[in-house]
């Protein structure tokens, strides 16, 4: 204990005079007006579709019953590092291409540094608002790579930086404090991740400057495998089961191939191994439940409570059993890309819940704007949602769609466990079902409006498979619609995703198919995406 009392008094000294010293440097940019704090908290893999939020009583208290709830919260991409890079720019996947995990996938890459770092919406709050500048914890999954400038790489826009070499881990992981290598064993008390970041969170708040705002983000491994739970929570949800929920080891026989190889019934024991490991992660929650707790306490301590917004979600969703598939996301099912979403913070009203689409390329253009930045002045393809929280604008003249786009993984040769699934698939279970492939890449339009609850997806194979469900009548998608759907409604859902899939910046906020200010014409239809069209017509006759 005395060698843990010495590092954390060495961090404490070393964050003070790090931030002490950026504060003198930059001591005129806040102006008088003191802006907001911000505080971002990220979980990984957090469904709210299958009860991901059941475990996180004290958080929905003290962040949904203090704040707003959203209902129709979204990523822009169900995986990890793709949604995430989202988060960071403002921007969908096709115009910050990261496509996936890898460092070939540009997730963390030296050309993603070059090409974004500089411009997230963090750098954007140091460099022009005046802000400090706080993170800890899973960063992007390649992060610390030997090819991607080690965990001596620290991002341009934060003043204290805390990051986790590569992906989520619960002990024996290497932090990167500020650009100085940490590593950790296995010893609950001073190695337990979720609580090692939420220590170094309270240490800012004690430490930091008190003449300037601040931005925080936390960012936890949980409920991100390998599900490690703290010692003190191991035994609990011993009798929870994953919801047996209508699309639960169902077969999908209407929809694309990747989802119709899921064998059904599932075997006992993939029940069982899914069973456990949801178990498994409601525990890990426990842990950031008491992270936003002690959070919160120390803010409203500090007397900093009321200026500060606090946000809560995830970097996708996740399933469990759902269609058959065993466990994992990267599917454009609800489970997949719903994600929490809940905000207190000033002019922000108690026990709020809405229904409005909001998706996570959302979450930059809404800080800036809490921080008094022109959101105009970036490219970000998001939009501020300060104004939904404040109650300043209604259902119809809010945005109706959003883009939801996914690049498939596969491996070249064949799973020797599964030689006759061929190459191709990637993500396959002991039993031979697989979780993704190279072409289980597709694009989607997520509308909500006051007409229409809709889903409308297009795969880039040779086929161009289409899944279209009506969320209001099919919540849990089981019919696909897409060869019963009006033929004029498709064809406008067909034009809208091409326009999506190529928009930057402000293209992508104009209005959707079911906003009243929409106007198609089929004159304007992408010539190099014709043959889209046509093909997607002889399949629906």
């Amino acid at each position: 204990m005395a060698s843990n009392r010495f590092l954390r008094s060495t961090f404490l000294r070393r964050l003070l005079i790090c931030v002490t010293l950026w504060s003198h440097l930059s001591s005129g940019a806040s102006g008088s007006y003191r802006r907001p704090n911000v505080v971002l908290i990220l979980t990984d893999d957090l469904d709210v579709a299958i009860g991901g939020l059941n475990p996180l009583s004290k958080t929905k208290k003290l962040i949904g019953d203090a704040g707003i709830s959203f209902t129709n919260a979204f990523v822009a991409s169900p995986l990890c590092c793709p949604s995430r890079a989202s988060i960071l720019t403002g921007k969908y996947p096709h115009n910050h291409h990261v496509i996936n995990n890898t460092l070939e996938g540009n997730c963390s890459s030296a050309a993603w540094q070059k090409s974004e770092e500089d411009h997230t919406f963090p750098a954007l709050l140091r460099s022009y608002a005046g802000y400090q500048t706080f993170f800890a914890g899973k960063y992007l999954n390649q992060y610390g790579h030997a090819e991607a400038g080690g965990v001596e790489h620290v991002p341009p826009g934060w003043s204290y930086w805390v990051g986790l070499e590569k992906n989520s881990k619960y002990y024996n992981y290497t932090l990167s404090v500020n650009g100085k290598a940490q590593k950790h064993g296995a010893e609950y008390s001073k190695d337990y991740l979720t609580d090692v970041l939420a220590n170094m969170s309270l240490d800012f708040l004690q430490y930091k400057s008190s003449y300037q705002p601040f931005f925080m983000m936390v960012s936890t491994p949980a409920p991100h495998s390998p599900w490690t739970a703290a010692p003190q929570y191991q035994d609990r949800y011993n009798s929870t089961k994953a919801p047996r929920d209508p699309n639960f080891n169902v077969h999908g026989k209407d929809k694309h191939w990747l989802i119709r190889q899921a064998k059904t019934p599932m075997t006992n024991s993939s029940v069982q191994f899914l069973d456990d490991a949801f178990r498994k992660r409601w525990r890990t929650l426990l842990s950031v439940d008491d992270l936003v707790e002690k959070l919160v306490k120390r803010l409203e301590v500090r007397g900093e409570l009321d200026n500060t917004y606090i946000f809560f979600t995830s970097d996708n969703g996740y399933h469990t059993g759902q269609f058959s598939l065993p466990m994992d996301k990267r599917q454009l099912y609800e489970f997949d890309i719903r994600v929490p979403l809940m905000v207190r913070g000033p002019n922000i009203k108690p026990n709020q819940t809405s229904k409005m689409l909001v998706a996570n390329v959302d979450l930059g253009p809404t800080i800036l704007d809490i921080a008094g930045y022109n959101v105009n002045k970036t490219q970000m393809d998001g939009m501020s949602f300060l104004p939904v929280m404040e109650g300043k604008v209604n259902a119809s003249s809010w945005r109706t769609d959003i883009l939801v786009e996914y690049e498939g993984e596969g491996s070249n040769v064949s799973d020797p466990a599964c030689p006759l699934l061929g190459p191709g698939v990637s993500e396959c279970f002991p039993d031979c079902v697989c979780e993704d492939s190279y072409n289980n890449t597709y694009a989607c339009v997520r509308t909500v409006a006051s007409s229409a609850n809709l889903q409308y997806c297009e795969f880039d194979d040779n086929e161009v498979f289409v899944e279209v469900y009506n969320m209001t009548a099919d919540p849990f998608q089981l019919s696909n619609i897409a060869k019963t759907i009006d033929q004029e409604i498709l064809e406008k859902m067909n034009h809208r995703l091409m326009m999506l899939q190529s928009c930057s910046g402000q293209s992508c906020r104009t209005p959707g198919v079911y906003d009243s200010r929409y106007r198609f014409d089929p004159r304007q239809m992408f010539t190099s995406h014709s043959w889209r069209l046509s093909k997607l017509r002889q399949k629906m006759k």
